[in-house]
């Protein structure tokens, strides 16, 4: 019996479905004691409070903290995690394997669904059964198997009904969502990787409406992909009514991470409940990233690393951004609104003095000053160095929604239809750039970080002179945008640095002969254009130590940009050495004569 026909067949009991939004989605039921002190946690602000923190009692549970950091509690800000010692930027203050981790669709024939590394040399190994999820090799398969083996039938199932090849695998959610289901089921109530599932923190007490659609959706895709035709065949799994269900796809909705490359692609979601822990902050003391870095990386990734990037003190708050902080502050806090249910109020979107230069245009008069971005609401800007005011507020107004307009097209299309999302960002791109829009700008900033990639992709197709030089300069907007927004030392800025570096290395097609009449080019050619890239590639190289860990030798993308370092300094040295060489040689010839 599915869903719909058992609530038709039990109307006149008043009975409600497990995916239909009702009362009793949005009360807090009677719960467990994990679920209790889960209801408590406040992943919210990181506003510093008067009261002290008291530390909790995890009961044996997330053992993967170390001594030096454990978790506290206040009325404000629900738990966190605090620090008792000092770490300076570049430490990696926890290290875990999360609970569940899934590559989403477009990845999965490119990266290994055990432990999320890149094709290997002699390629991946599909599996026989489902041909949907591939592995590094038969290890990999094999290590898998225990969390694959219900997944693997569930997903022939879903194939074979799907009504077209483009829905014949459910999305990384639900597969997720499964995983997790999967594993308490066998695991059981007791067990510590369950109860640390169970104290993730759900909203559905607090669920607005405007997710009731996707949840809706999401838990009817579930009971489709676990195979069930009525609740009671959901209790087994531990769900027994409609508010266990929306608990179960609150907690990964809320707590999942992006799962990401060692270059920070988001390539699909990870859940830690650990790492779930700490609060948020748009101007976060540490970032999560996955380096890449284990001894061995079959065995141990995908290995989540919580880094500090900011001094950190004894009793200072661990804080990481859940969103993308490059955007401005409305768009900030929609989206945590809409995620994860709570205002931010830490100190950037406090501010609200001076300009912020994700929403800055430049000085109508070019003193070299900024303008806040004017809105429908205070239309009068002025610069907050000459005080000149912009009188053209309705052109950046057009300019910048038009711009939003065409990021969310071109990011919706870059993989159905690239050329077409990379004609919309080349014909956005100028129009941003006359209306004064500064390289941090949003969405200019994210139009360029677009564009960029387009390029890249062109580039392998048809390199020449031209194209290559656009792509440095998109390149370099992009990382002198994002230096102004992130601080020293932020993963974001080290990758895009690093692409910039590996982009100047490139050998060019046709170098330039000859500088301008100002002395000033960019990107320059031939032996000036090697330095920049040598000096880039080590401006990088510091980052990303910082951003991917010390430890970790900023990661496998650290490592990369370490060896070409090293081979840049040889071939250097190479050439350094056959210049004095032909020196020597012509100054012994000219001595003989």
């Amino acid at each position: 019996m599915s869903f719909a026909s058992l609530r038709s067949a039990r109307q006149s009991k008043e009975s409600r479905s497990f995916v239909k939004p009702s009362p009793e989605i949005t009360e807090q039921s009677p719960t467990s004691p994990d679920t209790t002190q889960s209801s408590s946690e406040n992943r919210s602000t990181s506003l510093q409070t008067p009261l002290a923190p008291a530390v909790v009692d995890l009961q044996g549970l997330h053992a993967a903290l170390p001594d030096f950091l454990d978790v506290r509690q206040s009325n404000e800000r629900g738990r966190g995690i605090y620090s008792q010692s000092t770490h300076k930027p570049g430490t990696v203050l926890l290290a875990v394997k999360p609970h569940a981790a899934v590559l989403s669709t477009p990845y999965l024939d490119s990266y290994c669904s055990f432990c999320c590394g890149p094709t290997p040399s002699a390629g991946l190994k599909r599996c026989t059964r489902c041909k949907t999820v591939w592995y590094c090799d038969h290890k990999c398969q094999s290590d898998d198997w225990p969390s694959h083996k219900n997944e693997c039938s569930a997903l022939q199932k879903w194939a074979s009904m799907a009504p077209s090849q483009d829905v014949s695998i459910p999305s990384d959610v639900i597969r997720c969502l499964g995983r997790i289901i999967w594993t308490q089921c066998e695991k059981g109530p007791s067990d510590h990787w369950s109860k640390e599932i169970n104290m993730m923190q759900s909203h559905r007490s607090t669920l607005p409406p405007s997710v009731f659609q996707s949840h809706t959706h999401i838990a009817h895709s579930l009971v489709k992909y676990l195979d069930v035709s009525s609740p009671m065949e959901l209790e087994p799994y531990g769900i027994h009514n409609s508010a266990d269900l929306v608990d179960v796809i609150s907690r990964v909705t809320t707590n999942a991470f992006t799962l990401t490359s060692f270059s920070l692609t988001p390539i699909g979601i990870a859940v830690s409940p650990t790492v779930a822990l700490a609060n948020h902050s748009c101007e976060p003391n540490a970032v999560v990233v996955f380096p890449r870095s284990a001894s061995n990386p079959q065995a141990q990734e995908p290995l989540m690393n919580v880094v500090a990037i900011k001094p950190i003190k004894p009793g200072d708050e661990i804080l990481t951004a859940y969103i993308d902080v490059t955007l401005p502050r409305e768009q900030r806090q929609k989206a945590l609104k809409d995620t994860y249910n709570f205002t931010c109020e830490c100190t950037l979107c406090a501010k609200t003095s001076s300009a912020d230069p994700r929403a800055t245009i430049w000085c109508p008069k070019s003193c070299g000053g900024t303008c806040p971005v004017p809105t429908e609401e205070d239309p009068l800007t002025r610069c907050v160095k000459c005080k000149a005011a912009v009188s053209s507020t309705d052109a950046v107004l057009d300019a910048v929604r038009i711009g939003q307009q065409a990021l969310d097209k071109a990011a919706s299309i870059q993989y159905i239809d690239p050329a077409k999302a990379k004609q919309l960002t080349t014909n956005m791109i100028p129009i941003l750039t006359a209306s004064k829009l500064t390289p941090s700008c949003h969405p200019l900033l994210a139009i360029t970080r677009l564009h960029q990639e387009f390029l890249v992709a062109s580039l392998s197709a048809s390199l020449s002179q031209e194209l290559l030089d656009d792509t440095i300069r998109t390149a370099g907007k992009y990382s002198a945008g994002l230096s102004v927004i992130l601080p020293p030392g932020h993963p974001v800025r080290g990758v895009a640095l690093a692409e910039l570096g590996k982009l100047l290395a490139v050998d060019e097609p046709s170098p330039s002969v000859g500088m301008p009449a100002n002395g000033q080019r960019f990107p320059p050619s031939g032996s000036a254009r090697l330095k920049l890239a040598y000096e880039t590639l080590v401006h990088a190289r510091d980052e990303l130590v910082v951003g991917f860990g010390g430890k970790n030798g900023g990661g496998m993308v650290g490592r990369e940009v370490r060896e070409a370092i090293v081979r840049f300094e040889t071939e250097l040295g190479v050439w350094k050495s056959g210049i004095k060489n032909v020196l020597e040689d012509a100054n012994g010839v000219s001595t003989k004569k």
